[in-house]
């Protein structure tokens, strides 16, 4: 299986090929081969292959945490038109004053390759610095371009996700077991605590009208989208970020919120073991993603790894009760299995293609998580409203009023 079908060779043969740019093929573990051409950094590398749906917000994809060790294919067949939004003469993407990326999900390309069906190297935006060819490059991270990324999708959609690797020729061949990351959540996330204010007010001077301190989250962040940070500090609550797996004894809050990330999350598991423990605090905690699946996990549920997963910004989910439908950002290869939640815990929104658990809620106290993801940049945005409903939770019990 050393090709990729007519209709692949008829679209490698229609993209345009890049200026100067390298032959290269994307090698599958089952032996499949897609020729096309290099761009970005001219080297071989490995990885996990997924695919993504997103039409748009490849800036954001490609430095999201929960991609950290992956190959990843996008199915919009343009891809780099508007370009890269960085500083034009260092290429380095631009920072608010308490170090939160302004346009980027993290301060670097967390993606291992990015396969594409064309790469535009000629972008027209008035917000662009760079092409993408040019920002991966900088960042040491190989592209190809000329596969059909359809059928190639259809084969991973087929398959399961698969191990591969980018090869460009004239360049070091590598392992496929050269792509694994041991610990890909310890990867991503920060080694220290740090808080974070309101109003980008970082001498902490941040009370509110009348000396009142404004909500303090804790923030586990795992891998966190920077886009969490952004949320959250829009609506006036403080956040105290903390490594994956942090003592939470000496830090004083009063929501928990568990992050996105990468990975296995059985691999977490002082994570698990510290969410267990905040259960007993009654105080509210709310997961996305990777956070989901702690918390199920925590609670005594059990996860499971999905054939292709879940990625892009297209994907339906069923709100339980209501049967209200809303269409989320979404981007995790793991699920919670339904029949595994324990007595006082049950399923809160569900696929609408495949059924899947994409959120959960207790009847036990304030504790529930979304697979999804409320907060997705660049969208949609239509379940940004959870976080809301989280932060009034919180100002409930910060209020000392009874929960209902």
């Amino acid at each position: 299986m050393a090709n990729q079908g007519k209709a692949g060779a008829k679209t490698a043969a229609r993209a345009r090929k890049p200026a100067a740019a390298r032959p290269a093929k994307l090698v599958l573990e089952d032996g499949s081969e897609y020729a096309g051409w290099s761009f970005g950094k001219a080297r071989s590398q490995a990885g996990e292959v997924v695919f993504t749906t997103g039409m748009t917000g490849y800036p954001q994809s490609l430095t999201d945490p929960s991609f950290r060790g992956q190959i990843l294919v996008s199915t919009y067949p343009l891809v780099g038109n508007y370009g890269v939004p960085l500083e034009p003469k260092t290429l380095e993407p631009r920072f608010d004053g308490q170090g939160i990326p302004c346009h980027f999900e993290s301060g670097r390309v967390q993606v291992s390759g990015f396969v594409v069906a064309e790469a535009c190297d000629e972008p027209s935006h008035f917000s662009s610095g760079a092409s993408l060819s040019a920002w991966l490059e900088k960042n040491n991270v190989p592209g190809i371009c000329g596969v059909d990324t359809r059928f190639l999708t259809k084969r991973l959609r087929e398959q399961g996700v698969m191990m591969g690797k980018i090869l460009v020729e004239g360049t070091r061949d590598v392992t496929l077991d050269s792509g694994l990351v041991p610990h890909p959540v310890d990867d991503v996330s920060p080694k220290e605590v740090k808080v974070f204010y309101p109003g980008g007010n970082a001498d902490g001077n941040n009370a509110a009208p009348g000396g009142e301190r404004p909500p303090r989250i804790a923030l586990v962040d795992c891998g966190a989208k920077a886009n969490i940070f952004r949320c959250l500090l829009a609506r006036n609550v403080e956040i105290v970020r903390v490594p994956w797996d942090h003592d939470m004894s000496g830090i004083e809050y009063d929501g928990l919120f568990l992050s996105n990330g990468p990975g296995d999350p059985k691999a977490c598991g002082r994570t698990i073991a510290m969410t267990r423990q905040a259960f007993l605090t009654g105080k509210p905690i709310f997961g996305i993603c990777l956070g989901n699946q702690i918390m199920a996990l925590a609670a005594g549920g059990d996860t499971y790894k999905l054939p292709y997963g879940h990625r892009g910004q297209n994907q339906p989910c069923v709100e339980a009760g209501t049967r209200r439908c809303y269409i989320t950002s979404q981007n995790h290869g793991y699920a919670v299995r339904n029949e595994t939640l324990p007595a006082g815990w049950e399923p809160w929104f569900l696929n609408g293609n495949d059924g899947t658990i994409e959120g959960i809620r207790s009847a036990r106290g304030p504790f529930c998580a979304v697979q999804f993801h409320p907060e997705g940049c660049p969208g949609p945005r239509d379940t940004e409203f959870l976080i809301d409903r989280f932060l009034e939770e919180v100002g409930k019990q910060k209020g000392g009023k009874e929960q209902p």
